[in-house]
């Protein structure tokens, strides 16, 4: 067994890669306060003073409207009724137990866990190490996932359908050992060190991926259905469609697409979102850590690409998580090297151009198999979470509502070039669809300003400050949209601690972020690399766990949520059902 060169397992977005000098979030609000003088009334108070009139004005033909204060008391929910004023169960308390826990009176049960067969023909999942086949078995590290509602006979597609229907999910990562390019649950040894035996390696990689299963409610539990129809896996190998503005783009030509139109599967998904017209998207989160940079890898290739790859996380030397590229000299491993190795000026004899190949929101329809699988270029290209839709009114674009889950990275907003017709609530054809409404339209990153307000600056290559910038030198606006960190830089988008999941309020329409955590978030800073507590972010914790051990200080639980102007329109349609959560298989 050979010994490998020590790989981190950290999350790559919890590493900074944004060296820009734009303000961050704590900055612009730091300004606020001390303009308002609200600090006097305490963290909550300034919190609520700032953030509960924070809004963002469009810029450059954004299609919102002016925001009102979010208004107190009680909101009616959309079906009527009563108000809403508590949520009716006991809150859990946090704790560090490997343990899934609810409140009193409510149950957790699995319903689809690693492994589980998705055909009639592949067998039951031993939980051994000796398991194949994983093209047809659930993946692992379950992640964001949507309901699709069956009609009562299975027959058809059903929105409304909370007895049988379909979940689709993303298989986001493995489990791994510190420093270990093992993925040691699903091997009987652990895993070999590089080189990677081509079995693990092969099996790695199809745990990866998306899933849609269908599942049951009968006598009130649910179940997972082996052997439906519906049943399928989407992994790194699944052949994806490259859609909107960048498609056929001169980087996204590799030695697997010499015409740049398509790639090979979908890595890392997290976050999810439903579409207005019952899709499903996913996003690709962190992905760049399974690709390879040589050491000198910079003389071989142009500055451009250099100052890309940087930005995206991928220097020269990063060595890989998994190691997969040493598995052999087959097509599908040498993809994880992204060095200038061929001798093509465009990149068609190597994947010296695959990394931005990943990145994006993808779509697919749940319900139908043959239907293409797509990455949405025009959204653009970042550590995507999930996607939240605008209200939607007839007559109107539709608005799309991301986060780059990265420290210090930024919010973005797409708005469709369509607008809304009540006809596509139930197309057809649900990707044609999704080619109508997101294939063309305009991308937004936010940026805040010390006076309260905010702005949606459109990330377009007729921008003075993006066609001018001069750290790098944008070719056309696919190379805008490939590269939207970079133009998000450009303009002076505000940073933020790792904005995750987002929604929008059914009925007032409002848009909350989540920001996932900031490990430099300190009760006391003791350098300028560290943050302190503000108004918008003012939680630590003294008695945290992170690294290994207990007792870290930090924000490692979470920050605070973000709260920007109501659009107009509505989240997804009405009741789809409701399901319960699957959980990985424990071992």
């Amino acid at each position: 067994m050979n010994t490998a060169p020590e790989r981190s397992t950290a999350d790559t977005d919890d590493i900074d890669h944004n060296n820009s000098g734009n303000q961050t979030f704590r900055t612009v609000l730091d300004a606020r306060l001390s303009r308002r003088s609200i600090l006097r009334g305490g963290v909550g108070t300034a919190a609520t003073a700032v953030l509960g009139s924070w809004g963002l004005a469009a810029c450059g033909g954004g299609d919102d409207t002016p925001a009102p204060a979010p208004g107190p008391g009680p909101i009616a929910p959309v079906g009527g009724s009563a108000p809403i004023t508590s949520l009716g169960f006991a809150a859990v308390a946090k704790s560090t137990a490997d343990t899934v826990t609810v409140p009193v009176g409510y149950t957790a049960g699995i319903i689809y866990a690693l492994g589980d067969p998705l055909t009639a023909a592949t067998p039951a999942f031993a939980n051994d190490g000796t398991d194949t086949d994983f093209d047809n078995r659930a993946g692992d590290h379950h992640d964001g996932m949507e309901y699709f509602g069956l009609s009562a006979d299975g027959t058809r597609a059903d929105y409304n359908g909370s007895e049988r229907g379909l979940l689709a999910m993303n298989h986001e990562a493995t489990s791994n050992r510190t420093n270990d390019v093992r993925s040691y649950y699903l091997h009987t040894n652990g895993g070999t060190v590089n080189p990677r035996p081509v079995g693990e390696a092969d099996k790695e990689v199809a745990a990866h991926g998306l899933s849609v299963v269908e599942v049951r409610k009968t006598a009130g539990v649910w179940a997972y259905v082996p052997g439906s129809a519906y049943n399928r896996r989407v992994t790194p190998l699944t052949p994806v469609e490259i859609a909107g503005p960048a498609r056929g783009n001169a980087l996204l030509v590799t030695k697997y697409s010499t015409a740049g139109t398509t790639t090979r599967g979908t890595l890392n998904n997290c976050g999810t979102g439903y579409t207005p017209w019952g899709s499903f998207l996913t996003g690709e989160e962190n992905w760049g850590g399974y690709f390879t940079r040589a050491a000198a890898d910079n003389a071989a290739r142009d500055a451009k690409s250099v100052v890309s790859l940087n930005r995206y996380g991928r220097a020269q030397g990063a060595v890989s998580r998994h190691g997969w590229e040493t598995a052999g000299a087959d097509d599908k491993y040498a993809r994880w090297i992204i060095s200038k190795l061929g001798a093509s000026a465009d990149g068609s004899d190597d994947y010296r151009n695959e990394l931005n190949g990943f990145g994006y929101i993808v779509e697919m329809d749940a319900y139908n198999r043959t239907a293409a699988i797509k990455k949405r270029t025009a959204l653009g290209r970042f550590a995507h979470e999930s996607a939240a839709f605008s209200r939607q009114v007839v007559g109107k674009p539709l608005a799309v509502y991301m986060g780059d889950d990265s420290r210090g990275e930024y919010i973005y907003k797409f708005v469709s070039t369509a607008n809304w017709a009540a006809a596509d609530a139930n197309p057809a054809n649900r990707i044609t669809t999704g080619d109508k409404y997101l294939d063309s339209g305009k991308l937004y990153v936010a940026k805040s300003n010390a006076d309260g307000s905010g702005e949606w600056v459109e990330l377009n290559i007729a921008n003075a400050a993006i066609a001018g910038y001069a750290t790098y030198t944008f070719a056309d606006q696919a190379d805008v949209l490939v590269n939207a960190r970079l133009a998000a830089d450009a303009v002076g988008a505000t940073k933020m601690d790792r904005p995750e999941w987002c929604a929008v309020h059914p009925t007032t329409g409002e848009i909350y972020y989540t920001l996932t955590n900031n490990s430099n978030r300190k009760l006391e800073p003791s350098g300028s690399s560290q943050m302190g507590l503000n108004g918008a972010n003012p939680r630590a914790y003294a008695d945290g766990y992170a690294g290994g051990a207990a007792g870290a200080p930090g924000n490692i639980n979470g920050t605070s949520s973000a709260w920007l102007k109501p659009p107009a329109s509505r989240l997804r349609p009405p009741s789809r059902g409701t399901c319960t959560c699957s959980v990985p298989r424990p071992n």
